[in-house]
Order: C-alpha cells, then structure tokens, then sequence
C-alpha cells in the first residue's frame, strides 16, 4: 500500500513523464515538420507543468499539517 508522501510523489512523476513525452513529441515534430505532432508535444509539456504545480499545492499542504 502507498503511503501519503508516495501518493503525492506520483503528480511528480506524472509531470516528468508528460514533460519528458512532450519535449520528444515537440523536437519530433519541428524536425518532420509535422505540425499536429509538434503541437501534441507542447500539450504533453503543458500536461506536465500541471501536474508538477498539482505536486507542488499537495506538498505545501502536506507540510502545513505537519
């Protein structure tokens, strides 16, 4: 079972990934020139940045109840 700090170390992780997915997508795409890719990538990036700020707000809350 996961504990709590596990829990929110996983909108981390999902972060990395959707950032790490975009920037492949993104640099895929500018060098095909594929548009509809490249704007996927920048998507994924974004997703990415939303679940790091998601972390950020649960750790912050975490610590507050400490």
């Amino acid at each position: 079972r996961a504990t709590k700090e596990q829990f929110m170390a996983r909108e981390h992780l999902k972060g990395a990934a959707d950032k790490a997915k975009g920037a492949i997508k993104d640099t895929a795409g500018t060098l095909t020139g594929d548009k509809e890719l490249q704007s996927e990538g920048k998507l994924d990036k974004a997703k990415g940045d939303a679940h790091n700020a998601v972390g950020n707000v649960k750790d912050a809350a975490r610590d507050l109840t400490k």
